[in-house]
């Protein structure tokens, strides 16, 4: 296995000191993880950079997770909200999670439960399952939303289709609550969204949060 990120290494160092951003991104997440070089986060961060800058939404995305979390770099939590809404901003799933995370908790950035819920459903609608498990949540307590047990169901279901736990426990709390024609709304909601999934192919992606 090693041997063969060497060769990922050797053909993708070139092109990412050639100022490719995509390459940049590949090397850093090299250094991140290990893979073929030992673990490195400053040089990691270093890579992220360079390709964050050259308009890289991956990039982008995990340099707000290394400030947010001081992987590689001083945490600043500001950095981390600019990069953030940087990826969020240009679609990308995970910059619109970790933007919503922060936006929740008045992480470096004012709390704003809307927003958060904006940027959640941005995320569930791509396919992100974290964030379909959040956005559930919200619409069954309300919070950032009004309450609506249908949108509640179907974006809970949609994330503990994918093993998310947390999804699941409150997928049989709320279903308790609603009526059959209630459940009968979501599930053909349930039907039209359930094929959707999530784009995970690029650099391994850094979250400051589990979701």
């Amino acid at each position: 296995m090693a041997g063969e990120f060497n060769k990922a290494r050797d053909i993708w160092l070139p092109l990412a000191e050639a100022g490719n951003a995509d390459a940049q991104a590949w090397i850093g997440s090299l250094h991140a993880n290990g893979d073929g070089v030992d673990v490195d986060d400053a040089a990691a961060f270093a890579w992220y950079l360079k390709s964050a800058e050259g308009g890289n939404t991956q990039a982008q995305s995990n340099i707000g997770a290394m400030y947010a979390m001081g992987n590689g770099v001083e945490k600043n939590a500001e950095e981390a909200v600019r990069w953030f809404e940087r990826a969020a901003e240009a679609g990308d799933a995970h910059g619109q999670f970790n933007l919503a995370v922060l936006l929740s908790e008045g992480n470096g950035i004012a709390k704003d439960l809307a927003k958060a819920a904006e940027w959640y459903r941005a995320a569930a609608e791509g396919g992100h399952y974290p964030s379909q498990a959040r956005l559930g949540h919200m619409y069954s307590t309300g919070h950032g939303v009004e309450k609506n047990r249908v949108q509640a169901f179907l974006w809970l279901s949609l994330a503990a289709q994918h093993g998310i736990g947390t999804a699941l426990n409150a997928l049989e709390a709320i279903s308790n609550q609603m009526s059959s024609e209630e459940k009968a709304e979501a599930l053909n909601l349930f039907d039209a969204w359930r094929g959707r999934t999530a784009a995970n192919a690029g650099p391994s992606r850094i979250e400051p949060l589990p979701g």
